[in-house]
């Protein structure tokens, strides 16, 4: 039997459309790039990019109701998310399905801003570019290049394996996917507000 922690909780789109109308206890936390996140995002949701949720788990943790609802651009990053919420005991998350995109596409309230290539797309074509150019250099320079593609493809496996991804991490720290402000534990997690249920000594905490 799946145990909650290790179960993926899709949502719907439309299912989080309703949610945001009927439940004032809603939490929507985008783990998205703060770059990603100012090109479109939900109506009144929170920027807590992947790393910094990594980083101050159990802070944000503290912070949180029962009702949580994780984005990103397809729901990968989103369930990176929920895995590392349910090691701390947050157990109900749910990772929205089709992530931002889909829920603008179901009609749901998003604000945009300026266009930019999401960061998933990127690595698809960083991974893309090294790998042809690996097999290119592999022909006409030195078959010794080809081992590049080689890391790329096991690079890749790995990622699907872990569940992880170094190289869409190291295209974050681009300068094109910085946003003019950037989420900080201050900004991002102690701003967060505490849900209702939640014990109150969290702001004391904040302040300290």
């Amino acid at each position: 039997m799946t145990s909650p922690s290790t179960a993926v909780t899709a949502l719907a789109p439309e299912t989080l459309r309703s949610w945001i109308t009927e439940h004032q206890d809603l939490v929507v936390i985008d783990v998205r790039s703060a770059a990603e996140f100012e090109s479109m995002h939900i109506r009144g949701s929170y920027n807590v990019p992947l790393p910094l949720l990594s980083e101050h788990t159990d802070e944000l943790a503290a912070r949180l109701g029962s009702r949580v609802v994780l984005v990103c651009q397809s729901g990968a990053r989103a369930e990176q998310a929920r895995q590392r919420l349910g090691k701390v005991g947050i157990e109900t998350a749910h990772v929205l399905t089709g992530g931002a995109p889909a829920f603008a596409v179901a009609g749901g309230d998003v604000v945009k801003g300026r266009d930019r290539w999401d960061l998933e797309r990127q690595v698809r074509l960083a991974a893309g570019s090294l790998g042809v150019l690996g097999l290119a250099g592999g022909k006409f320079v030195s078959p010794k290049i080809r081992t590049l593609a080689g890391l790329i493809g096991t690079g890749l496996t790995f990622s699907a394996a872990t569940n992880t991804c170094a190289m869409g991490q190291a295209i974050s720290a681009m300068p094109w996917n910085k946003a003019a402000k950037e989420p900080t534990r201050e900004s991002a997690i102690l701003a967060l507000p505490v849900s209702a249920g939640v014990n109150s000594d969290v702001n004391a905490e904040a302040k300290a």
